[in-house]
């Protein structure tokens, strides 16, 4: 369990949650453990946590944590509120969320996440999903792949990339991430061939797993979750996700601007702990790479 995933700015995320020994805690991202194992050190024989994880693989990392307080529920957290009244729960003290893709499903290159080795174009989070990389490269249109790779990956060239991913596909479907690369290698920067592919591959499996409807859905659940006075603790890896948790802290939506009542006070759930994000120091960019572009949001529930 502990190569499972290195949690990134581990302190940083349990102190913004200001953590009180009776509350409740939700890690929506459970993952290897390693957050939620440092957020049970600090509550006491009345504190509760759940961990949330669409994952089958992440099983097994539940179940190594032999605590009473903790209980994992197997759900993509976008349906945190309805498994949270299943177990009796209206309102949480705290909610931490750890976005993106873990070490370990990059690092199992059967499931497809991986630029390195050959498999299966697959890439689903929760494994009984219906949508794979596979339907997302071969039967998508142009335009909708140009969508998703100049959105997600934020890839110079995705129109070309698009038009040459759909001229590929008449001489049969591309059936692997092998596959996909060589159709990658004649499009990519020269000496940025790696950024490029990983760039491709984080625009497919956001799309796959519909990453940012789910973040939306989220956030909206957290705002009715949390109760006043309770934290709201958010790390995210890429520039969209982090725009939509900037953008929900500080105008209570993830798109457009804030809404005023009659009086011209702003109305929105949350105010932000800290103006800019926190970031990695230079002690931890040395030990974990996957630190460089991660931003971290706290925020308290008025």
């Amino acid at each position: 369990m502990s190569d499972y995933h290195v949690p990134v700015m581990l302190q940083e995320c349990v102190e913004g949650l200001a953590i009180k020994p009776d509350g409740i805690y939700v890690d929506v991202t459970f993952g290897g453990g390693g957050h939620s194992k440092e957020i049970l050190k600090h509550l006491g024989d009345n504190g509760r946590l759940f961990g949330f994880d669409q994952d089958v693989d992440v099983k097994q990392n539940a179940l190594a944590i032999e605590n009473r307080s903790f209980t994992f529920v197997q759900a993509n957290f976008r349906h945190l509120k309805r498994y949270l009244k299943l177990h009796g729960v209206k309102q949480v003290d705290g909610i931490l969320g750890d976005l993106g893709i873990s070490s370990y499903q990059i690092d199992a290159v059967e499931r497809g996440f991986s630029i390195r080795g050959d498999a299966e174009l697959d890439m689903r989070m929760d494994k009984n999903a219906k949508l794979t990389a596979k339907n997302v490269v071969n039967e998508y249109s142009e335009e909708q792949l140009h969508k998703i790779l100049g959105m997600y990956g934020e890839i110079k060239n995705a129109k070309t990339l698009a038009s040459a991913i759909v001229s590929q596909r008449f001489g049969g479907a591309i059936s692997t991430t092998g596959e996909l690369m060589e159709v990658l290698k004649g499009y990519a920067p020269r000496n940025r061939e790696n950024k490029y592919f990983a760039q491709v591959f984080q625009a497919i499996r956001i799309e796959v797993n519909d990453e940012m409807g789910a973040l939306e859905d989220f956030l909206e659940q957290s705002a009715e979750v949390i109760k006043p006075g309770g934290r709201l603790v958010i790390e995210s890896y890429h520039s969209l996700e982090d725009r939509m948790v900037k953008n929900f802290i500080n105008k209570g939506k993830v798109f457009g601007e804030v809404e005023k009542d009659f009086f011209g006070n702003e109305l929105k759930p949350f105010k932000a702990v800290n103006r800019k994000p926190i970031v990695a120091d230079q002690q931890e960019l040395t030990r974990n790479s996957r630190s460089r572009s991660a931003k971290l949001r706290v925020a308290v529930r008025l």
